[in-house]
């Protein structure tokens, strides 16, 4: 991770909470700061990731629910205005739109729509596998706000009893959105890379992966020299 990246971003969710909470959230406060952040763009400095929703999340999480409108005043001077849209995406032409950062309003508003249209879970099963090889986007940030998201949203069924989200939880909804647009716009798949035999699970694969010597650079040098990585498991053909 970039050196900027390291001071205001990963390290900061580690740090936001340290309470005992639960993971749910009956207040509405997490609803309420993501309807807050939802007007900024997912970047600042044309890469640097905004972390605000994935921090108020872990916030939440963590039982810290009451500092987490104060936490978001201390972060505004690094929140940016969204981008400005560039160009409509449909069913029929998302393939070309994969991987431009042009398209973060475009790619965020497709979610949206989808979203209003589908079950979250429908959606995020159709697109996880399409966006997996793109993970490393935005120095991985792009999954890790949509597991951010996914986590709100399975705490917020689980607090009801496994009944249909409220309409008061859409926010939680337009965050996926959020997430998913962000890491299909900066979508990179790492080149020239050598397939090791698959592995059994996350953990295996994890370990498999050959460790990178040189450490010099930002994050993204440094993906450019993994050399090989286990092949994934099948994913339904996407």
């Amino acid at each position: 991770m970039d050196s900027d990246e390291t001071e205001t971003g990963t390290g900061t969710e580690a740090r936001t909470g340290n309470g005992n909470g639960t993971g749910t959230d009956g207040s509405g406060t997490l609803d309420e700061a993501l309807e807050r952040l939802h007007s900024s763009g997912p970047e600042r400095e044309d890469w640097l990731s905004n972390h605000a929703p994935m921090a108020v999340e872990a916030l939440v999480r963590r039982g810290q629910a009451r500092s987490v409108h104060r936490w978001i005043d201390g972060y505004r001077d690094r929140l940016e205005e969204m981008p400005a849209p560039y160009a409509r995406i449909t069913d029929g032409s998302w393939r070309e739109a994969l991987g431009d950062p042009r398209r973060l309003a475009d790619w965020i508003a497709y979610f949206e729509r989808a979203l209003e249209e589908r079950p979250w879970r429908a959606v995020l099963t159709e697109w996880w596998p399409r966006l997996l090889p793109g993970i490393s986007a935005a120095a991985t940030h792009g999954v890790i706000r949509v597991g951010h998201a996914v986590r709100t949203l399975l705490a917020e069924e689980e607090r009801q009893g496994g009944s249909p989200l409220s309409p008061r939880t859409a926010p939680r909804v337009a965050e996926l959105a959020h997430a998913l647009g962000y890491w299909a716009a900066r979508h990179s798949v790492l080149e020239g890379i050598r397939p090791l035999p698959a592995a059994s699970s996350a953990a295996a694969g994890l370990a498999d992966v050959p460790a990178v010597v040189d450490q010099s650079g930002g994050i993204r040098e440094r993906l450019a020299r993994i050399e090989s990585l286990p092949a994934r498991p099948g994913t339904g053909g996407h």
